[in-house]
Protein backbone atom coordinates (compact mmCIF):
# COMPACT_ATOMS: atom_id res chain seq x y z
CA UNK A 1 0.00 0.00 0.00
CA UNK A 2 1.37 3.40 -1.01
CA UNK A 3 0.91 5.76 1.93
CA UNK A 4 2.63 8.63 0.13
CA UNK A 5 -0.42 9.48 -1.97
CA UNK A 6 -4.18 8.88 -1.86
CA UNK A 7 -5.90 6.26 -4.01
CA UNK A 8 -6.49 7.25 -7.61
CA UNK A 9 -9.76 8.55 -9.00
CA UNK A 10 -12.07 6.02 -10.67
CA UNK A 11 -11.51 5.25 -14.33
CA UNK A 12 -13.10 8.00 -16.41
CA UNK A 13 -16.68 7.31 -17.48
CA UNK A 14 -18.99 9.26 -19.76
CA UNK A 15 -22.52 10.37 -18.90
CA UNK A 16 -24.13 7.32 -20.51
CA UNK A 17 -22.03 5.00 -18.32
CA UNK A 18 -22.84 6.93 -15.13
CA UNK A 19 -26.53 6.93 -16.03
CA UNK A 20 -26.30 3.18 -16.58
CA UNK A 21 -24.77 2.74 -13.12
CA UNK A 22 -27.52 4.90 -11.58
CA UNK A 23 -30.12 2.70 -13.25
CA UNK A 24 -28.35 -0.44 -12.00
CA UNK A 25 -28.41 1.04 -8.48
CA UNK A 26 -32.15 1.66 -8.77
CA UNK A 27 -32.77 -1.94 -9.80
CA UNK A 28 -30.67 -3.11 -6.85
CA UNK A 29 -32.69 -0.92 -4.47
CA UNK A 30 -36.00 -2.38 -5.67
CA UNK A 31 -34.75 -5.96 -5.38
CA UNK A 32 -33.14 -5.37 -1.97
CA UNK A 33 -36.16 -3.74 -0.36
CA UNK A 34 -38.59 -6.19 -1.93
CA UNK A 35 -36.50 -9.19 -0.78
CA UNK A 36 -36.44 -7.79 2.75
CA UNK A 37 -40.14 -6.94 2.75
CA UNK A 38 -39.25 -3.69 4.49
CA UNK A 39 -36.95 -0.70 4.20
CA UNK A 40 -36.78 2.66 2.50
CA UNK A 41 -36.93 2.65 -1.32
CA UNK A 42 -37.93 6.26 -2.08
CA UNK A 43 -34.87 8.13 -0.84
CA UNK A 44 -32.33 5.71 -2.35
CA UNK A 45 -34.04 5.90 -5.74
CA UNK A 46 -33.81 9.68 -5.59
CA UNK A 47 -30.11 9.55 -4.71
CA UNK A 48 -29.03 7.21 -7.52
CA UNK A 49 -27.37 9.82 -9.76
CA UNK A 50 -25.62 11.42 -6.79
CA UNK A 51 -24.15 8.13 -5.60
CA UNK A 52 -23.21 6.97 -9.08
CA UNK A 53 -21.37 10.26 -9.63
CA UNK A 54 -19.62 10.14 -6.26
CA UNK A 55 -18.51 6.51 -6.30
CA UNK A 56 -17.68 6.23 -9.98
CA UNK A 57 -16.28 9.68 -10.69
CA UNK A 58 -15.42 11.70 -7.59
CA UNK A 59 -14.25 9.62 -4.63
CA UNK A 60 -10.65 8.43 -4.41
CA UNK A 61 -11.07 4.93 -2.98
CA UNK A 62 -9.35 1.57 -3.25
CA UNK A 63 -11.69 -1.41 -2.80
CA UNK A 64 -8.60 -3.61 -2.42
CA UNK A 65 -7.43 -1.42 0.48
CA UNK A 66 -10.68 0.01 1.90
CA UNK A 67 -8.96 1.44 4.99
CA UNK A 68 -6.27 3.35 3.10
CA UNK A 69 -5.53 6.29 5.45
CA UNK A 70 -5.53 8.80 2.59
CA UNK A 71 -8.83 7.70 1.06
CA UNK A 72 -11.71 10.10 0.60
CA UNK A 73 -14.59 9.42 2.96
CA UNK A 74 -18.36 9.50 2.55
CA UNK A 75 -20.75 9.52 5.50
CA UNK A 76 -24.41 8.74 4.84
CA UNK A 77 -25.91 10.79 7.65
CA UNK A 78 -29.51 9.88 6.80
CA UNK A 79 -28.64 6.23 7.35
CA UNK A 80 -32.08 4.82 6.54
CA UNK A 81 -31.20 5.41 2.85
CA UNK A 82 -28.46 2.77 3.10
CA UNK A 83 -29.76 0.63 0.21
CA UNK A 84 -28.20 3.12 -2.21
CA UNK A 85 -24.92 3.03 -0.27
CA UNK A 86 -24.75 -0.77 -0.20
CA UNK A 87 -25.47 -0.99 -3.93
CA UNK A 88 -22.83 1.64 -4.71
CA UNK A 89 -20.17 -0.11 -2.63
CA UNK A 90 -20.97 -3.48 -4.21
CA UNK A 91 -20.90 -2.08 -7.74
CA UNK A 92 -17.61 -0.31 -6.94
CA UNK A 93 -16.12 -3.67 -5.94
CA UNK A 94 -16.04 -3.56 -2.14
CA UNK A 95 -18.00 -6.81 -1.79
CA UNK A 96 -19.92 -9.20 -4.09
CA UNK A 97 -23.13 -7.78 -5.55
CA UNK A 98 -25.00 -11.06 -5.09
CA UNK A 99 -24.86 -10.54 -1.31
CA UNK A 100 -27.25 -7.59 -1.65
CA UNK A 101 -30.21 -9.96 -1.40
CA UNK A 102 -29.42 -10.38 2.33
CA UNK A 103 -30.39 -6.75 2.99
CA UNK A 104 -32.02 -6.37 6.44
CA UNK A 105 -31.93 -10.15 7.00
CA UNK A 106 -31.01 -11.58 10.40
CA UNK A 107 -27.24 -12.02 10.64
CA UNK A 108 -26.49 -10.05 7.48
CA UNK A 109 -23.91 -7.24 7.55
CA UNK A 110 -26.28 -5.25 5.31
CA UNK A 111 -28.53 -4.02 8.08
CA UNK A 112 -31.25 -1.36 7.93
CA UNK A 113 -28.73 1.30 8.90
CA UNK A 114 -25.01 1.27 8.06
CA UNK A 115 -22.83 -0.43 10.66
CA UNK A 116 -19.16 0.48 10.62
CA UNK A 117 -16.90 -2.56 10.90
CA UNK A 118 -19.39 -4.98 9.38
CA UNK A 119 -18.82 -4.01 5.74
CA UNK A 120 -15.82 -2.48 3.96
CA UNK A 121 -16.42 1.09 2.88
CA UNK A 122 -18.77 2.05 5.72
CA UNK A 123 -17.21 5.08 7.41
CA UNK A 124 -19.69 5.52 10.25
CA UNK A 125 -22.67 3.81 11.87
CA UNK A 126 -25.53 6.22 11.16
CA UNK A 127 -29.24 6.53 11.61
CA UNK A 128 -29.62 8.91 14.56
CA UNK A 129 -30.24 12.00 12.48
CA UNK A 130 -27.79 14.84 12.94
CA UNK A 131 -24.89 12.69 14.10
CA UNK A 132 -23.41 11.76 10.73
CA UNK A 133 -22.85 15.29 9.47
CA UNK A 134 -21.22 16.21 12.77
CA UNK A 135 -18.77 13.31 12.64
CA UNK A 136 -18.03 14.15 8.98
CA UNK A 137 -17.04 17.66 10.06
CA UNK A 138 -14.81 16.12 12.72
CA UNK A 139 -13.15 13.96 10.07
CA UNK A 140 -12.59 17.04 7.91
CA UNK A 141 -11.10 18.99 10.82
CA UNK A 142 -8.75 16.12 11.68
CA UNK A 143 -7.59 15.84 8.07
CA UNK A 144 -7.00 19.58 7.90
CA UNK A 145 -5.02 19.59 11.13
CA UNK A 146 -2.90 16.68 9.87
CA UNK A 147 -2.47 18.41 6.47
CA UNK A 148 -3.83 15.35 4.62
CA UNK A 149 -5.25 15.50 1.06
CA UNK A 150 -8.32 13.55 2.14
CA UNK A 151 -11.70 15.02 1.22
CA UNK A 152 -14.81 14.34 3.27
CA UNK A 153 -18.29 14.06 1.79
CA UNK A 154 -21.56 13.67 3.68
CA UNK A 155 -25.13 13.08 2.55
CA UNK A 156 -27.92 14.77 4.47
CA UNK A 157 -31.58 15.55 3.83
CA UNK A 158 -34.19 18.24 4.29
CA UNK A 159 -35.86 16.08 6.94
CA UNK A 160 -32.57 15.78 8.85
CA UNK A 161 -32.26 19.57 8.66
CA UNK A 162 -35.12 19.77 11.17
CA UNK A 163 -32.68 18.53 13.82
CA UNK A 164 -30.59 20.99 15.81
CA UNK A 165 -27.24 19.24 15.60
CA UNK A 166 -26.60 19.89 11.88
CA UNK A 167 -26.71 23.63 12.58
CA UNK A 168 -24.10 23.34 15.30
CA UNK A 169 -22.01 21.45 12.73
CA UNK A 170 -22.62 24.20 10.16
CA UNK A 171 -21.34 26.82 12.58
CA UNK A 172 -18.22 24.84 13.48
CA UNK A 173 -17.38 23.85 9.90
CA UNK A 174 -17.51 27.46 8.75
CA UNK A 175 -15.55 28.65 11.79
CA UNK A 176 -12.72 26.20 11.11
CA UNK A 177 -12.72 26.86 7.36
CA UNK A 178 -13.24 23.23 6.39
CA UNK A 179 -12.70 23.55 2.66
CA UNK A 180 -12.21 19.77 2.50
CA UNK A 181 -15.84 19.14 3.54
CA UNK A 182 -18.64 18.83 0.98
CA UNK A 183 -22.20 18.25 2.13
CA UNK A 184 -24.81 17.04 -0.37
CA UNK A 185 -28.39 17.80 0.61
CA UNK A 186 -31.12 15.44 -0.61
CA UNK A 187 -33.83 18.09 -0.95
CA UNK A 188 -36.97 16.24 -2.06
CA UNK A 189 -39.56 17.92 0.18
CA UNK A 190 -40.76 14.65 1.72
CA UNK A 191 -40.17 12.78 4.97
CA UNK A 192 -41.78 9.72 6.52
CA UNK A 193 -44.76 11.67 7.91
CA UNK A 194 -45.51 13.65 4.75
CA UNK A 195 -44.23 16.86 3.22
CA UNK A 196 -41.51 18.66 5.13
CA UNK A 197 -43.29 21.99 4.75
CA UNK A 198 -46.25 20.54 6.64
CA UNK A 199 -44.33 18.60 9.30
CA UNK A 200 -41.69 21.20 10.17
CA UNK A 201 -40.86 23.57 7.34
CA UNK A 202 -37.06 23.94 7.09
CA UNK A 203 -37.40 26.93 4.75
CA UNK A 204 -34.64 27.81 2.30
CA UNK A 205 -31.95 25.44 3.53
CA UNK A 206 -29.37 26.64 1.03
CA UNK A 207 -29.81 30.26 2.11
CA UNK A 208 -29.37 29.23 5.74
CA UNK A 209 -26.07 27.49 5.03
CA UNK A 210 -24.92 30.50 3.03
CA UNK A 211 -25.73 32.70 6.03
CA UNK A 212 -23.48 30.45 8.14
CA UNK A 213 -20.65 31.18 5.72
CA UNK A 214 -20.77 28.10 3.49
CA UNK A 215 -20.16 27.98 -0.26
CA UNK A 216 -23.63 27.00 -1.52
CA UNK A 217 -24.72 25.80 -4.95
CA UNK A 218 -28.26 24.76 -5.86
CA UNK A 219 -28.12 21.67 -8.04
CA UNK A 220 -30.46 19.43 -10.04
CA UNK A 221 -29.68 16.17 -8.28
CA UNK A 222 -30.61 14.12 -11.34
CA UNK A 223 -28.54 16.11 -13.86
CA UNK A 224 -25.07 14.57 -14.20
CA UNK A 225 -23.49 17.59 -15.86
CA UNK A 226 -24.87 19.88 -13.16
CA UNK A 227 -23.65 17.54 -10.42
CA UNK A 228 -20.17 17.20 -11.91
CA UNK A 229 -19.67 20.92 -12.41
CA UNK A 230 -20.89 21.67 -8.87
CA UNK A 231 -18.55 19.07 -7.38
CA UNK A 232 -15.66 20.56 -9.36
CA UNK A 233 -16.50 24.03 -8.02
CA UNK A 234 -16.67 22.66 -4.47
CA UNK A 235 -13.23 21.11 -4.91
CA UNK A 236 -11.83 24.49 -5.97
CA UNK A 237 -13.31 26.19 -2.89
CA UNK A 238 -10.62 25.41 -0.31
CA UNK A 239 -11.26 28.10 2.30
CA UNK A 240 -14.78 27.18 3.43
CA UNK A 241 -17.11 24.15 3.44
CA UNK A 242 -19.42 23.52 0.50
CA UNK A 243 -23.08 22.58 0.31
CA UNK A 244 -24.63 21.13 -2.83
CA UNK A 245 -28.34 21.72 -2.30
CA UNK A 246 -29.58 18.94 -4.58
CA UNK A 247 -33.18 19.14 -5.70
CA UNK A 248 -34.34 15.55 -6.07
CA UNK A 249 -37.53 13.53 -6.54
CA UNK A 250 -38.25 10.78 -4.06
CA UNK A 251 -38.81 7.47 -5.87
CA UNK A 252 -37.17 8.79 -9.05
CA UNK A 253 -37.36 6.34 -11.96
CA UNK A 254 -40.41 4.43 -10.77
CA UNK A 255 -43.59 6.17 -11.90
CA UNK A 256 -45.89 5.17 -9.04
CA UNK A 257 -43.29 6.05 -6.38
CA UNK A 258 -42.23 9.47 -7.61
CA UNK A 259 -43.05 12.26 -5.15
CA UNK A 260 -45.18 9.88 -3.02
CA UNK A 261 -44.45 10.03 0.70
CA UNK A 262 -45.75 6.48 1.36
CA UNK A 263 -42.68 5.07 -0.36
CA UNK A 264 -40.31 6.84 1.98
CA UNK A 265 -40.47 3.71 4.11
CA UNK A 266 -42.67 1.08 2.43
CA UNK A 267 -41.49 -1.92 0.44
CA UNK A 268 -43.18 -2.67 -2.89
CA UNK A 269 -45.36 -5.78 -3.09
CA UNK A 270 -44.79 -8.41 -5.78
CA UNK A 271 -46.74 -6.67 -8.52
CA UNK A 272 -45.26 -3.28 -7.68
CA UNK A 273 -41.73 -4.73 -7.68
CA UNK A 274 -42.26 -6.32 -11.09
CA UNK A 275 -43.62 -3.06 -12.50
CA UNK A 276 -40.72 -1.07 -11.05
CA UNK A 277 -38.13 -3.49 -12.46
CA UNK A 278 -39.86 -3.39 -15.83
CA UNK A 279 -39.79 0.42 -15.89
CA UNK A 280 -36.09 0.33 -14.96
CA UNK A 281 -35.27 -2.02 -17.82
CA UNK A 282 -34.41 -5.06 -15.71
CA UNK A 283 -33.80 -8.05 -18.01
CA UNK A 284 -35.84 -10.36 -15.75
CA UNK A 285 -38.55 -8.23 -14.08
CA UNK A 286 -40.84 -11.20 -13.47
CA UNK A 287 -38.17 -13.14 -11.56
CA UNK A 288 -38.39 -12.23 -7.88
CA UNK A 289 -36.20 -15.08 -6.68
CA UNK A 290 -33.67 -12.55 -5.42
CA UNK A 291 -31.30 -15.20 -4.10
CA UNK A 292 -30.33 -16.10 -7.66
CA UNK A 293 -26.80 -14.73 -8.29
CA UNK A 294 -27.63 -14.24 -11.96
CA UNK A 295 -30.10 -11.48 -11.10
CA UNK A 296 -27.33 -9.44 -9.46
CA UNK A 297 -24.59 -10.18 -11.97
CA UNK A 298 -26.41 -9.59 -15.26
Amino acid sequence: MNLASPPSYPESKDAAEINGIANRIRRDVIRMVHAAGCGHPGGPLGLAEIFATLYFQELRLDPENPDHPLRDRLVLSNGHCCAVLYSSLARRGFFPADSLHTFRKFGSPLQGHPHKGHLPGIEMSTGSLGNGVSVAAGMALAAKMDKLPTRIFAITSDGESQEGQPWEMATAAAHYGLGNLTLLLDWNGIQIDGRTEDVMDPGDIGAKYAAFGWHVQEVDGHDLENLSSALAAAKEETSRPSLLACRTVIGKGVSYMEDVSDFHGMAPNDEQAKLALQELGDPAPEDLNHESPALWNN
